[in-house]
């Protein structure tokens, strides 16, 4: 996996940093991993900085004053990423509900298929996700069925944040204008990228409840996604 990078956010995940750190590493001896740390009262960051010494110009952090939302922490990744030249940038999460040995499929679909986008999809084959309570999973489900009907978007995971982008969509794009901080931000990104045309391909992944630390699931984060996918579509009409 030449020129690739893995996003990793975190707000207090001490009890994952260090093993999904680890599993990364394993899949690619060219990977590199950027931990951007929303100031986490457990420490996480200090652990990232300890492990920078297990693996120097591999492991890169960025901390961050205050917790500001997923999407931020994404945008600020995507912005490094840019600076230092990949080609290949990933979202991850830090808890294993990704497992890093889809890695490599995603990298396939970007540099062996042609995707500008590859999502790690939940749903593009029927619905693959272990340990989730059947309300949550319904919830998931329906909400990207939801996002279909209202973007027109042909893609079945639209809330995934397991993705894989070439460089020259978030080059494109114009992450300052990105306003989404939730699920809505994953579905912003997709929406924006498929505006634009470019190559999205899903490819079946997976997904697993975390086992260790809290989930970042809010009420505030659902109702940003349900209204803001109407948002989204009556300005691209405007702009249209």
């Amino acid at each position: 996996m030449k020129n690739a990078l893995v996003i990793i956010p975190t707000y207090n995940e001490i009890e994952n940093i260090e093993a999904i750190i680890s599993a990364v590493f394993l899949q690619s001896e060219a990977i590199h991993v950027l931990i951007v740390d929303d100031n986490s009262p457990d420490l996480t960051s200090d652990k990232v900085r300890i492990l920078q010494n297990t693996y120097p110009e591999r492991l890169f952090l960025e901390t961050r004053k205050e917790k500001s939302g997923l999407g931020t922490a994404y945008i600020h990744g995507f912005k490094w990423s840019l600076s230092r030249g990949y080609h290949y940038i990933f979202e991850m999460d830090a808890d294993f509900s990704h497992n890093p040995e889809d890695l490599q499929k995603l990298y396939n679909a970007c540099a062996v298929q042609g995707a500008d986008v590859a999502i790690g999809s939940r749903y593009v084959t029927g619905v693959n996700v272990v340990n989730w309570p059947m309300g949550r999973v319904l919830m998931s489900y329906f909400a990207s069925r939801y996002v279909r009907f209202i973007t027109g978007m042909k893609i079945h995971d639209t809330t995934a944040g397991f993705v894989c982008y070439k460089r020259i969509v978030l080059e494109t794009l114009n992450l300052d204008k990105i306003k989404f901080v939730g699920y809505a931000f994953q579905i912003e990104m997709k929406f924006k990228a498929y505006i634009k045309k470019f190559k999205i391909i899903e490819v079946p992944v997976i997904f697993t409840d975390r086992t260790l630390g809290e989930s970042k699931l809010s009420s505030g984060i659902i109702s940003e996604a349900i209204f803001g996918v109407i948002s989204l579509k009556i300005k691209s009409l405007f702009k249209n």
